[in-house]
């Protein structure tokens, strides 16, 4: 379908970082040096009275607040050690620290495994004097023990605001609904969204809006439940809400993983007369959905669009169409698009080396593949258990068992560990080629490393392994023979 590049355009949003902390100013302060500062600052300390601007604040000394509050927390984040808790240097900057840069520390402990400093950090700033209980703060540590998959201590998070007497609103909501999402557990998560939607609907102060259509219509694209998609668009249309770019995104994403073609194109169709601009991730899921129906015309349409447009392409924007056309076997074209993004000076990923060498095992390449795994481990960068994955999926593909447990056995003498995926994979090939000897083996190295195979690990090795066993009894009836043949192909 052709997109029309001069409706394109990059959409930009606003983002409030900080809620406010309650705490008003008095119009004249007096500026000292603060001793958590740069030395460099403090070498021109500031001692004046001024008068402080009841008009809003410009956009640079809000720059600048941010920029101080930053570098205290990097300060924080320094002095505090295994010797030293958290809460004595909170105690040492009592003086400085506020509720902006406990925001701030929240984010940075979150980005870690440091969920439970995080609630030190909570559980500090309640005794301080200017703490004021605020929908914001609790918001923030749901989103963060969501994130670390800690949905019990989210929910107590939502119970412990209640109490303190704030009354939830829309975004501490929103926060529980994501909390909840990020659970293992997929089909109880998204019942429990669903839940929670519709107890917002008759709640006043947390009606529904946009982000929280978003959240759920991206969550259900995922799972790809096309017709919770269908009926949260059309609970949204009917609404007075209006739909945005990220909602037209979930939906034609949605469409696209599941092939629906025509209903992706329609939604795009939709998007663009109600002047909602496409954007690189449109662009983007468009091309993939496009490359894995094999309708190589549009894709290139689309990508050529984009081109034109004043979005520029990503590095997956070039990894899809890589990967999409080495599974229909178009080595030439694949390689034309890998030339194409050099010349256009992007610097390609572990997971673009990944694409070529997938594209390469699709279209019996496989000298060519190895060739790219080996400058990967010669360039001397960190090796991903993905890329090797990968190169063994290559072999397995091929027919080549005994090369990929070769490949596998150097990669763990090289200290890099395989994961389950790893395990699966050659568990599935070696049991395809009826290889007894290297099972026992793998099933070894799985004991070494404490992998304990699921129920289904061994039903989807059983399936190889049945119709490896039927093909062979077939071989033994024509051939007189029941040992596997294994055929070498390379480049």
């Amino acid at each position: 379908m052709p997109i029309n590049s001069s409706t394109l355009s990059l959409q930009l949003s606003s983002v409030t970082l900080f809620p406010s902390n309650g705490r008003q100013s008095s119009r004249y302060e007096l500026k000292r040096p603060q001793k958590w500062l740069p030395q460099r600052l403090l070498n021109n300390p500031i001692n004046r009275i001024t008068c402080i601007s009841s008009r809003p604040r410009k956009k640079s000394n809000l720059k600048s607040e941010k920029s101080e509050a930053e570098e205290l927390v990097r300060v924080l984040l320094r002095s505090f050690s295994d010797q030293k808790p958290l809460i004595s240097t909170l105690n040492k900057y009592v003086k400085f620290v506020r509720t902006e840069h406990c925001f701030l520390l929240f984010e940075e402990l979150g980005k870690g495994d440091r969920w439970l400093q995080c609630l030190e950090v909570f559980r500090w700033m309640q005794k301080q004097r200017w703490y004021i209980a605020d929908n914001g703060v609790y918001s923030k540590l749901i989103s963060v023990m969501g994130k670390k998959g800690q949905t019990r201590m989210a929910m107590w998070l939502f119970s412990e605001m209640r109490n303190s007497g704030c009354r939830p609103d829309t975004s501490v909501y929103n926060a529980l609904i994501t909390a909840h999402l990020h659970s293992r557990d997929k089909t109880k998560a998204l019942a429990k969204a669903i839940g929670y939607f519709e107890k917002m609907k008759g709640i006043d102060r947390c009606k529904p809006n946009i982000v929280t259509y978003n959240i759920l219509l991206r969550a259900f694209a995922q799972a790809r439940n096309i017709d919770q998609v269908n009926a949260l668009f059309k609970d949204l249309e009917d609404s007075i809400i209006s739909p945005d770019i990220y909602t037209y995104n979930g939906v034609m994403d949605a469409y696209g993983k599941n092939g629906m073609i025509r209903e992706m194109e329609s939604t795009l169709s939709r998007m663009k007369s109600n002047q909602c601009k496409p954007d690189i991730i449109t662009f983007n899921l468009l091309i993939d959905s496009y490359g894995k129906r094999q309708a190589f015309d549009k894709m290139e349409e689309v990508f050529k669009s984009l081109l034109r447009s004043r979005e520029k392409p990503t590095l997956p924007t070039f990894n899809s169409m890589i990967t999409n056309y080495g599974k229909a076997r178009l080595k030439e074209k694949a390689e034309y698009v890998f030339k194409k993004m050099t010349d256009m000076s992007y610097t390609a990923s572990y997971i673009t080396y990944e694409s070529l060498i997938t594209t390469y095992g699709f279209c019996d390449c496989v000298a060519k593949a190895r060739e790219i795994f080996d400058e990967m481990i010669a360039s001397g960068k960190d090796m991903h258990i993905s890329t090797l994955n990968a190169m063994l999926d290559v072999y397995c593909m091929n027919g080549l068992p005994m090369e990929a447990d070769l490949l596998f056995k150097n990669a763990c003498n090289n200290g890099l560990l395989p994961d389950a995926s790893t395990y699966k994979l050659l568990y599935k090939a070696y049991t395809k080629a009826n290889m007894k000897e290297l099972l026992e083996n793998l099933l070894k190295y799985m004991d070494r490393d404490g992998i304990v195979p699921n129920k289904k690990f061994f039903l989807e090795a059983l399936g190889a392994f049945g119709s490896s066993k039927a093909r062979a009894e077939s071989t033994h009836s024509t051939t007189g023979s029941s040992t596997p043949q294994v055929s070498a192909k390379t480049s």
